[in-house]
C-alpha cells in the first residue's frame, strides 16, 4: 500500500480528491488537509510516500511546502493553472494534473508513484557505504533484473527507456520515466548529458566541447548538461 496525503484549500476539491483516492486499492488516505500548515503537521505524525497536493494555497503554495521538505515523498500536483507545469516537474514530481481531471487521468498518475515505488521497493538493502549494483524492471510483463554495470547508455523514449547493454545487441525497452531511472541512477556511475540520454561513466573514451564519444559513437551535449560534463573533466585531470 501506497500511503498518501491529500491537500486542497477548496472543500469540495478535497472532498472529490478523497473520494478519487478511495477508488484507488492501492492508495491508502492518512489525512486530508484544508492547506499546507496542516499538512506540515500531519507529515510530522504521519509517514508519507505520495503527497497529492494543490499549488495555490493561502499562507504557503504547494510548490513552497513541497521545496521545505527534507526528506521528500513522492508528488503529485493538482491544480486548475497550467502555467506552472514545467516549474513543477523542477521538483522530480510523479505528475502534473489540471483541474477538472478525469477519473482515467488520476488513475494513470497514481499508477505512475506505484511503479515508482515499487521500483525503488525492488533496490535491495545495503550498507551506507554500498551502492545497490543492480535494479528489477517491468519488461513484458516479467521483472528483468537489470545490473548497473550492464549499462552502456540510456535513452529516453517517452514513459519508456532504451536501455543499451553490454550484454545484449539490441536495446532493451523498459517502461519507466527518466526521472524514475535518474531517481536510482548511482551518481558514481552514470551521468546524465542531454534530456533525453545518460552514459556510463566508465564507457566514456572522449570528450569535446559540444560532443562526448563512446568509443566511435558520438553524443551531443546539452546546454543544461554542459557544466555538470566540464566538472567532470576537471575533476578527471
Amino acid at each position: 500500500m501506497i500511503k498518501c496525503l491529500a491537500i486542497d484549500d477548496e472543500p469540495l476539491a478535497l472532498a472529490l480528491l478523497k473520494d478519487n483516492i478511495s477508488k484507488v486499492p492501492f492508495l491508502n488516505l492518512v489525512a486530508a488537509c484544508n492547506d499546507a500548515f496542516e499538512a506540515m503537521e500531519a507529515l510530522r505524525n504521519h509517514q508519507v510516500d505520495l503527497l497529492i497536493t494543490d499549488i495555490q494555497m493561502p499562507g504557503l503554495t504547494g510548490f513552497e511546502l513541497v521545496s521545505s521538505l527534507q526528506k521528500k515523498p513522492m508528488v503529485i500536483f493538482l491544480t486548475a493553472y497550467k502555467q506552472y507545469a514545467v516549474d513543477s516537474f523542477d521538483l522530480d514530481v510523479v505528475d502534473y494534473l489540471v483541474k477538472p481531471v478525469a477519473l482515467d487521468r488520476f488513475i494513470k498518475a497514481c499508477n505512475r508513484a506505484k511503479e515508482l515505488h515499487e521500483l525503488k521497493a525492488s533496490i535491495p538493502s545495503s550498507s551506507i557505504h554500498q551502492e545497490p549494483d543492480h535494479f528489477f524492471a517491468n519488461v513484458d510483463y516479467s521483472q528483468l533484473k537489470i545490473r548497473f554495470d550492464d549499462i552502456i547508455w540510456v535513452k529516453s523514449d517517452g514513459d519508456y527507456i532504451k536501455f543499451y547493454l553490454k550484454s545484449a545487441p539490441q536495446p532493451l525497452m523498459v517502461r519507466m520515466t527518466f526521472k524514475e531511472f535518474e531517481s536510482i541512477m548511482p551518481p558514481n556511475k552514470f551521468i546524465r548529458i542531454h534530456k533525453s540520454y545518460a552514459v556510463a561513466l566508465s564507457e566514456i573514451t572522449a570528450i569535446r566541447k559540444n560532443s562526448l564519444f563512446l568509443g566511435e559513437t558520438e553524443f551531443s551535449i546539452g546546454e543544461t548538461y554542459r557544466e555538470s560534463v566540464e566538472r567532470l573533466v576537471r575533476k578527471r585531470n
